[in-house]
């Protein structure tokens, strides 16, 4: 699936079921949780934290979980994500193609 696809995919999910989109306050409250959620999970799998009786070890949900929201949101705003990524990765790429390989912390 494209990021298109996916985009696509949310949008015809949103009117069949959803009813409409929520604000993109709302869903921009609830992208906030979301992350939340995912760093929850990445604490207790990769830091300190322990997990507490009950939860799982849901990565993989809490990611697509922040992807549907920030899809959401590039819907409702207009945003073309597959664009904006290629622009992204553009702009990195021409400001920092020796930054990293110059940075002895990585090594």
């Amino acid at each position: 699936m494209t990021i298109q696809e996916a985009q696509q995919a949310v949008d015809r999910w949103i009117k069949e079921y959803g009813v409409r989109y929520f604000s993109e306050l709302t869903n921009m409250a609830c992208l906030t949780e979301e992350v939340g959620e995912l760093a929850r999970v990445m604490a207790r799998k990769y830091g300190d934290q322990s997990f507490k009786a009950g939860e799982k070890e849901n990565l993989d949900e809490e990611m697509a979980d922040v992807l549907w929201v920030l899809i959401c949101l590039a819907n409702q705003t207009g945003v073309n994500l597959e664009e904006a990524l290629k622009k992204s990765i553009e702009k990195k790429t021409n400001r920092d193609k020796e930054r990293h390989k110059n940075n002895s912390k990585l090594y």
